[in-house]
């Protein structure tokens, strides 16, 4: 049965133990198999997903023994098989756990994996793991872009799950990431304070910015490293908004090295990265060992190539 047919009836889930807490758009991105992550945020929009029979928001938080109700599902997708995460694959992720204790498990994600399934994706970074380790709960505590790679947060215990998730709406865990910008940024340091603003392109594609109508945003910038062409920066968000880093980059004039979506019209005459330079390199989370992640080797290839020509 291909994931079309599999949700052209009404389907329902309840909420144990384990999923309680999760936002509903995750809680459906993974159990929704096959379906754009663009469809199912249009379904909850158009109050095709009822919690309790009542509409809810994206961002709305389960609770143990919530019924949710999903309407039928009709799209055109191409067919595509649930491709087993392969051995090779299982092993290379288990290598790249930089921190693992009875409640969480943090990866150092390769850039090109989606941290989870869907929209023509047919797994990531979550269910890899899954599959690597053997174990039925390990949820996603946060999301980074699929180009992105660097640092994630696992959680093993739904105990662990809510500390943590807790702790970063308190904005208590710090976050700091290494990013290739275009241009020699002036300021040793700067705060960046300006509000975004998400919206959709008429594909159904995400994206955000700088609006006054938009969500209070601050991220702090500090120069690692200067170059003809570029400046190498480590960026600590201090709200978590989607595509923070790269829209506040383009906001001042320094959009990210190989950014196919904000500011790639931007003047840059140094080596060309095939991919977005953005790393997750460092998270302080208080009770916890600072966990760190080197620097990507594709971006250190970008960087050992700007320096050459300085």
């Amino acid at each position: 049965m291909n994931s079309t047919q599999q949700w052209q009836s009404v389907t329902w889930f309840e909420v144990d133990e384990h999923q309680a807490g999760q936002r509903i758009d995750n809680f459906l991105f993974t159990r929704l198999k096959g379906v754009p992550k663009s469809r199912i945020y249009r379904l909850i929009r158009e109050g095709q997903v009822r919690v309790n029979k009542k509409r809810i928001k994206a961002e709305s938080k389960l609770s143990i023994g919530d019924q949710i109700r999903v309407a039928p599902i009709r799209y055109e997708q191409k067919d595509e098989s649930d491709a087993p995460v392969s051995d090779q694959v299982a092993k290379s992720l288990l290598n790249r756990v930089v921190y693992e204790d009875e409640g969480l498990l943090v990866v150092n994600k390769p850039s090109g994996i989606a941290v989870h399934g869907g929209s023509g994706v047919a797994y990531g970074l979550i269910e890899a793991m899954r599959a690597a380790t053997g174990k039925k709960y390990l949820e996603l505590i946060h999301r980074i872009d699929r180009d992105t790679s660097g640092l994630v947060m696992i959680s093993k215990k739904r105990s662990t799950l809510k500390l943590l998730q807790d702790l970063l709406r308190e904005h208590k865990i710090r976050k700091t990431y290494a990013a290739l910008v275009k241009g020699q940024v002036s300021l040793d340091q700067q705060l960046i304070d300006a509000p975004l603003l998400r919206y959709e392109l008429s594909n159904g594609e995400r994206r955000v910015r700088v609006s006054k109508e938009g969500k209070p945003s601050k991220t702090e910038w500090r120069v690692a490293e200067r170059f003809k062409e570029a400046t190498l920066v480590y960026a600590s968000p201090l709200s978590g908004r989607t595509h923070q880093i790269r829209v506040h980059g383009l906001s001042i004039g320094h959009p990210l090295v190989g950014d196919d979506k904000y500011g790639h019209q931007t003047v840059y005459s140094g080596p060309e990265a095939r991919r977005l330079c953005l790393h997750a390199m460092r998270l302080e989370i208080p009770g916890y060992p600072v966990i760190e992640a080197p620097l990507a080797e594709d971006i250190q290839s970008v960087v050992a190539q700007l320096r050459a020509r300085k």
